[in-house]
């Protein structure tokens, strides 16, 4: 189990009396091991059901009990807010806690992989008083920052009374695609033009030339597990070729985690892959949760591109989670341009940081509201040679 510092109600629990519309007094505790994390599982599951929107996919717990199988170290020690009525779990905040720039911070369980960041909070009875209580009790935890990363304006954390000011520079946009528009029996639907449906067809055609094509979407097991080892190997070597920095995919627990997941029925990882001469070339992994689907993995062969590999594939893909029953594809932030040119809709994904203490304030302004942007805005200025030499000695 990681061990660190304890909050001040760690491993205990207080009776919060309210004067809201909550029943009973709101029981919070919080849950800072392995052990109590797994015993959750079944409490986590019901209230998933019942209370999350699709978009919390990331909070589901047998997703983060993957992530913890790989990303949880000793560095870092859960702090699961839980909040019950009536002996009923009712609030869950999945956050984890660790020591970064001298600061005891705050942050969501996922991290890295996990797309957006949020708070699972039961919808019936007075929501807002449940969002403030689990506030106030992280509040209390006695860290400096509650560093909240990928949130969407649709998040259940936007709900709570918390305090404003706390929004960090660099908004980005999550497009999201209606299949019943995106979709047709045959192809591309009506909400592409005419010469994108013929280009559709066109590139299929060039692709053929190349060499036997076949489209597959492997259930879980041994032959998903070889679909996400190709994704991940296919998407390093598309951002050595396009000279892009990404230490989260480089990182070999990645390959490991979506290994993990691609060999579990219940995780609701699906992979799209189309292969030439029975080699993949092209494959999708993403997510599908109440009736949408979260595309996480986008990875074309760099040596396809002719032929219009990206777009077959996105295409597949949507035809795919549309056969599986779902009505929405997510494309996930940022709103890159290809992903543009098959969206419907938009949604705000923002990232805050909540400061307690004097540190937490001076490092949110100086370092996160000022610094970091201005070192990305540099990174992506770096010349290309540099970035492969850098993206190279990363893998």
């Amino acid at each position: 189990m990681p061990g660190r510092a304890t909050s001040p109600i760690a491993d205990t629990v207080e009776r919060i009396p309210s004067s809201r519309v909550l029943g009973e007094d709101l029981q919070i505790s919080v849950v800072t091991n392995l052990d109590g994390f797994e015993a959750l599982r079944e409490e986590w599951d019901d209230l998933f059901e019942r209370a999350a929107g699709p978009q919390q996919v990331f909070q589901r717990h047998i997703f983060l009990r993957h992530w913890a199988r790989h990303y949880l170290d000793a560095r870092t020690q859960l702090c699961i807010v839980t909040g019950r009525q009536d002996g009923r779990l009712v609030a869950l905040w999945p956050l984890t806690r660790r020591r970064k720039l001298g600061l005891d911070v705050l942050g969501f369980m996922g991290a890295p992989v996990a797309q957006f960041g949020d708070v699972l909070v039961e919808t019936a009875g007075d929501r807002h008083a449940l969002l403030e209580a689990g506030w106030n009790a992280v509040a209390s935890l006695g860290a400096d920052i509650f560093e909240a990363r990928r949130v969407r304006a649709d998040a259940a954390l936007c709900g709570s009374a918390i305090p404003g000011g706390a929004c960090l520079p660099g908004d980005v946009q999550a497009p999201f695609a209606s299949l019943s528009r995106r979709v047709a029996v045959d192809g591309p639907g009506i909400a592409y033009s005419a010469r994108e449906r013929s280009n559709y067809r066109r590139r299929l055609r060039r692709l053929r030339e190349r060499g036997d094509v076949t489209f597959t979407e492997p259930d879980p097991g041994s032959t998903a597990v070889a679909a996400a080892v190709a994704a991940i190997t296919i998407k390093k070597s598309w951002l050595l070729e396009n000279a892009i920095l990404s230490p989260t995919v480089m990182d070999s627990r990645f390959q490991a985690f979506f290994e993990d997941l691609a060999g579990d029925p219940g995780a609701g990882l699906h992979g799209s892959t189309i292969a030439c001469d029975g080699r993949p070339i092209g494959v999708d992994l993403a997510f599908d949760c109440k009736g949408h689907t979260f595309g996480h993995v986008l990875a074309i062969d760099p040596g396809y591109d002719r032929e219009g590999l990206g777009r077959l594939l996105i295409h597949r893909t949507f035809a795919a989670a549309a056969h599986r029953g779902n009505r929405v594809f997510d494309l996930l932030a940022p709103a890159d341009g290809y992903k543009m040119q098959h969206a419907d809709g938009l949604v705000a994904v923002r990232d805050y940081a909540f400061a307690f203490s004097w540190r937490g304030r001076l490092i949110r302004e100086l370092v996160m509201a000022r610094l970091q942007p201005m070192a990305k805005t540099w990174a992506r200025r770096l010349p290309a040679d540099l970035l492969r030499r850098l993206v190279t000695r990363a893998i």
